[in-house]
Parts: C-alpha cells; structure tokens; sequence
C-alpha cells in the first residue's frame, strides 16, 4: 500500500473533504470547490514524498487548511505510509493554525526519530510558537535540538535570539545569547548588531549602552541600523548631548554609513537650536571631505526657519543650489512657513525665485529630522492635501497658492473677532 501516493488517496476522499469545505468555510465563494477540485485533478501525476509534503502544505496555505487536518489522520488506518517530509508539513499546519497540542505530539515524534531535520522546518515552528507567546516552549525546542540536532544549533540558537529580540523579549534574548557563548558558538557581527537594536527599541539608555559597550569590547564595528537605533532611542530620550558624544564615539570620519553621522550630529545641535555649534560642525562636515546631502540642508533649513535666520535660509538655499541639491517638500516647507510666520508674503516669491516652483512635490529626507523638529504647517497640510486628492498631478507653485489662501483666511477670521 506504501507505493500508492498521497495523492491517489486524496482523489478518492475528494468528495467528502470538498463538502466539508463548503460547511466549514463560511467566507469563500461558491468558486472555491472548483477551485480545489482543479488543484487536485492537477496532481494527479505528482507521486513522491515532496508533492505529498506540498498537498499539505498547499491545503494550509490556501484557504482549506481543514482538508489538511482531516485528511492525514484517515489515511493512516487505510494503511497508506506517510514520509517525513509529510509528517513536518502537517506538524507546521497545526503550528501556523494554533493547534499546538497536536504540533507538540508530532514535534517531539519528529525529534525521537531519525529523521534529518533540515532549519528552515525548526525555524517555522520557533515562529509560530513566538507568534503565540509561548516562549517557554521555544526554549525547550532549543534545548531538544542541541541534544538531538547538534549540527542545527548554532543556526537555531541565532534565529531564537532574533525572534526573542523582535518581539521585546529582552531577557529571554539575553539568556538565549548566554547560552550559545558558553556552548562555545561565537558572537558574530550580525548578532552584536541585532542585539543592540533590539535593546534600543525595547530596553533603557543603560541597557542599550551596555550592550554598545559589550559590542565594542568585541571589536565589532557598529553598523548603519544600530546607530539609527541608538540614535532613536537618545532622540526618544531628548539626550541630545549624549546622542553627540555616541557620534563622536562612533567616528564621524567613518565613510561607510554615508552622511549619517554628521547629519545626526547637526540634529543634535538643531534640537536645541544651538545655532552657532550648528554651523561650526556643518563647516567641519565640509572641511572634512563630507558633500552635504539633502537631508544635511533640510536640518539647517528647518532650524533657521524656526528661528527667523531670513539671510541664513537664503545662503543655504543658495549652497544646495551651487551644489546641485534639488529640493524637496521639506524645503519649500521651511521657506514657506519661515515667511508667513513672520507675515511676509509679498516676499516670498523672491525666496522662491531661484526654485523650481512648478516641478511635482516629493519628500527624500530622512524620516529622523520629523522625530526631532516635526513637521512644518505647510508641509503637513500638503501631505492631507496630496493624500486627498491623488489623481490630480500637483506642483509646488499649487499648494503654495492653497496654502497662502488658507492662511490668509484664517488671519481674516482672527482679526474679524
């Protein structure tokens, strides 16, 4: 009977399981037993341990998960053999759907036995036992296959330690981490990042500055998303003064994280509006062989519109342009609003004289300046604007002209009362 597919046996309970579909399904169209009928009439020719593993997998994944769970169970007393490959199908089918008792019972036969598990399998059911909080489990699944598995367990300890990570599981993480160094797995760059990211986002300054130094201590360098993640979490903070003191630590001089660190060192300035140190770093950006990008002009842009530097904004605008810098939203914002704050209208077509007012609006600025100094009036209103009416081609000259109108009746209104 072993020689008879999976398929061949699923052809013969087609009607039955097809039925069940319709009553255990209430949200699927009448299309779907069609649908399922020409999966299987498709199938017919597949007769090797990975079509059956993918019928299942298949039934999971594509809105008859039912049939799956029916399915194995009746073919077993017909006396048809079910490889491997089927058996960790349907394992991961009763993970992924919740049943967990079920995928417990098939884990730990799995795990007895002598079949060569492969990580992606493991991986997939770490997943779903995360998803469901069940991270207890996830240690023990951890624990079996280092006694079981050894060859997997420096892949499975890695994985562990990003799932915990990912979902704020910080001492878990830890422990996980511990448990791999004393196994004698060492700490590689990746892991050294990942785990300063994960204590940014979920732990304290102190925690996070712990693992910066354990990194260190390592002679890993810090790579681009661990500074953006520090970074966030002392911009979080308002820690500004130790957001520049990181940057310094770090290395401004290092070039393979582009103009990031510079840009997050004039931020720290612009929080503050600590104007003078602000251009003193801008020049030593410069001086320093650094080309300033757009986001580099947007953080000056926007702390000299925020304090009214009329001739400042003016000679920036005048560098991004000798320097080829178009700008973005961002910019136009920090003019316009720099001008109507003051109530200077009537010059803002001087300030806008040497932009191009009538190319389409776009935003390229790095996310981090709106977490430090927010967005302008003129710069949200836009976006409520764009996102509105998203047929229509817009240019700035558009919605600076919508713009000025708006103000210009709300100062009306004021002054009327």
């Amino acid at each position: 009977m072993g020689a008879i597919s999976l398929v061949s046996a699923t052809l013969l309970l087609e009607t039955r399981f097809i039925g069940l579909n319709a009553v255990c399904t209430h949200n699927t169209t009448a299309s779907a037993p069609n649908a399922d009928r020409k999966r299987y009439r498709n199938s017919k020719k597949a007769d090797n341990p990975k079509d059956r593993a993918s019928i299942i997998r298949s039934l999971s994944k594509k809105g008859s998960p039912h049939i799956a769970n029916e399915l194995v169970p009746r073919l077993q007393p017909e006396g048809f053999l079910l490889d491997d490959s089927t058996w960790t199908a349907l394992m991961l089918y009763y993970a992924n759907n919740g049943f967990f008792a079920q995928a417990d019972a098939l884990w730990n036969t799995i795990i007895n036995s002598a079949y060569n598990l492969d990580i992606r399998v493991v991986s997939e059911l770490i997943d779903a036992y995360i998803g469901a909080g069940l991270f207890h489990e996830v240690i023990r699944i951890v624990q079996q296959i280092r006694i079981r598995h050894p060859h997997l367990q420096h892949q499975v300890y890695v994985h562990t330690i990003s799932c915990f990570g990912k979902v704020g599981e910080l001492e878990l993480m830890d422990y996980t981490l511990k448990e791999m160094i004393s196994k004698g797995y060492p700490v590689g760059s990746s892991i050294g990042n990942a785990y300063i990211v994960y204590h940014s986002r979920f732990g304290s300054i102190t925690m996070m500055e712990h693992a910066y130094k354990r990194l260190k201590s390592s002679r890993f360098l810090i790579e681009e998303d661990g500074i953006r993640a520090v970074s966030d979490a002392y911009i979080r903070d308002k820690k500004f003064h130790n957001l520049g003191n990181f940057l310094r630590e770090v290395g401004l001089g290092r070039r393979n994280a582009g103009n990031l660190l510079w840009n997050l060192l004039l931020l720290s300035y612009a929080a503050n509006f600590k104007m003078k140190s602000l251009q003193r770093e801008f020049l030593n950006m410069v001086e320093a062989g650094f080309d300033p990008d757009l986001t580099t002009f947007n953080i000056r842009a926007a702390a000299f519109s925020k304090m009214s530097l009329f001739w400042d904004l003016h000679l920036s605008l005048e560098h991004m342009n000798h320097n080829g810098i178009i700008p973005d939203l961002v910019t136009y914002g920090c003019v316009v609003d720099a001008y109507l704050d003051r109530r200077l209208g009537r010059n803002l077509d001087f300030a806008l004289r040497k932009m191009n007012v009538k190319d389409s609006p776009v935003v390229l600025t790095d996310p981090i300046l709106f977490e430090v100094l927010g967005k302008g009036d003129f710069h949200s209103s836009s976006e409520a604007l764009l996102e509105f009416n998203m047929r229509k081609t817009w240019t700035y000259k558009e919605l600076i002209a919508i713009y000025v109108k708006k103000k210009y009746r709300s100062n009306q209104i004021f002054w009327n009362y």
